[in-house]
């Protein structure tokens, strides 16, 4: 999936007019011009449209963390790297839409996908961990799709 799929799909699964999408980006402390987010949603094909950087997405994906769960005062922030790969974005989602395993079990098997607990835990460890496996697209797809549905 593109940085720019992963917008286009969070604006939808949100239900939110761009200018309020791009505040709740904006909550991160950065963000993109309208004009900027405006070309990042558009199709591929249209010609106004932009290429999504790693820096907008990981922006947003802060953003949604804060917007759905708010600043927490006592902790510190853990902001999303430059050039965040599908199990980092599939954490951060986890975490804004307060997903436990199962949450995330029935929205993959919503899109007729199959994982059990062991392999969708394997997508939260570190990479450096024996057990850890990258999310695919078809995954964090599934569940962006589930979220929106």
């Amino acid at each position: 999936m593109t940085y720019n799929d992963i917008l286009r799909s969070l604006r939808h699964t949100l239900h939110m007019p761009e200018i309020k999408f791009l505040e709740m980006i904006r909550l991160s402390g950065s963000g993109p011009t309208l004009e900027e987010l405006t070309a990042y949603l558009k199709p591929e094909t249209d010609p106004g449209f932009r290429e999504c950087g790693g820096e907008v997405l990981a922006a947003c994906l802060d953003g949604l963390v804060i917007h759905k769960r708010g600043k927490q005062p006592n902790r510190p922030f853990l902001h999303t790297p430059p050039k965040p790969n599908n199990n980092i974005i599939l954490k951060k989602v986890r975490v804004a839409f307060e997903l436990e395993e199962t949450d995330l079990i029935e929205l993959i098997g919503k899109a007729g996908l199959e994982i059990s607990k062991g392999e969708l835990n394997s997508f939260f460890r570190s990479p450096e961990h024996r057990n850890y496996r990258p999310c695919g697209n078809q995954f964090l797809r599934a569940v962006l799709r589930g979220l929106a549905a």
